[in-house]
């Protein structure tokens, strides 16, 4: 009877894995602006209608937006010198950028941090922006931001977040005896969790690119890019988890990869 009760969940968990991997590999669409084929399910219109949509909320988490007006505008300004070079780049492709880009302050004084929605909805907290001493370093945060969202970080997270999570029900259901206290579900999930920290730390570096790329573009130096990496470490007190379990690059790793970046766009004048 256990056998035969094993079998059939195999059965069951094979049914599943397949079903996750033809949802994921099935769902393919090719960035018009990178050249890059992702697998993602959402358009880019449905990613800006997600950003718009979390936008408050996520707002909210953060005490919402800064009250000063004039350091607004600010920070608006400097990111869409950033997104003017994007489009004028688009522009010479031959193709529009479907994102509705916008910059915003957040009230939080204490958390260190700047992220970007689906679609283009891009916030940094005041507890980040004081730290940093130049436009050019607000030009390198929120070029990376921007980076996120060309690259379309976030709707291909969601695509491997549910093909992962397919698999691991598959293989929990495979091989999960019941009348144990331990599955290999849970290990099926720690796999999962390793499998998207790495994409994680890829997309930061991919966006560290975009983020020097476009700053040299916008006649920003650069290297201050190096220095928000340096300001960010410092933020984070020196306490950060080996890389391979973390979803960003060491400090390290990354600076040296920045460095490759601005070699690479000609960046050495400043």
């Amino acid at each position: 009877m256990r056998s035969s009760g094993f079998k059939l969940r195999l059965v069951i968990g094979v049914i599943m894995a397949i079903v996750a991997l033809i949802g994921y590999y099935g769902k393919n669409q090719v960035n018009p602006f990178t050249g890059e084929e992702q697998h993602i399910a959402l358009t880019p219109e449905q990613e800006v209608a997600i950003g718009l949509q979390s936008a408050p909320q996520m707002a909210q988490e953060y005490g919402g937006l800064y009250s000063d007006n004039e350091v607004q505008q600010e920070v608006k300004a400097v990111g869409y010198k950033i997104v003017s070079q994007l489009e004028k780049e688009a522009k010479e492709k031959g193709i529009q950028i479907p994102y509705q880009f916008d910059f915003h302050v957040l009230a939080d004084d204490q958390t260190v941090n700047a992220f970007a929605l689906p679609g283009g909805q891009m916030f940094i907290t005041v507890g980040l922006l004081k730290r940093l001493k130049s436009e050019d370093q607000l030009a390198g945060v929120l070029g990376h931001e921007v980076g996120h969202v060309v690259h379309r970080h976030s709707a291909q997270q969601m695509a491997k977040s549910d093909f992962y999570q397919g698999l691991v029900g598959a293989v929990a259901t495979a091989t999960t005896d019941p009348n144990s206290g331990m599955g290999a579900g849970q290990i099926a999930q720690y796999v999962a969790q390793i499998q998207q920290m790495k994409f994680g730390r890829e997309d930061e570096l991919q966006s560290d690119d975009f983020g020097v790329k476009y700053m040299i573009e916008a006649g920003y130096n650069p290297n201050a890019m190096i220095e928000v990496m340096k300001i960010l470490e410092e933020a984070s007190g020196g306490a950060r988890q080996e890389e391979f379990m973390s979803t960003h690059p060491s400090p390290e790793n990354r600076i040296a990869k920045i460095k490759e970046h601005i070699a690479k766009y000609g960046g050495g004048k400043y």
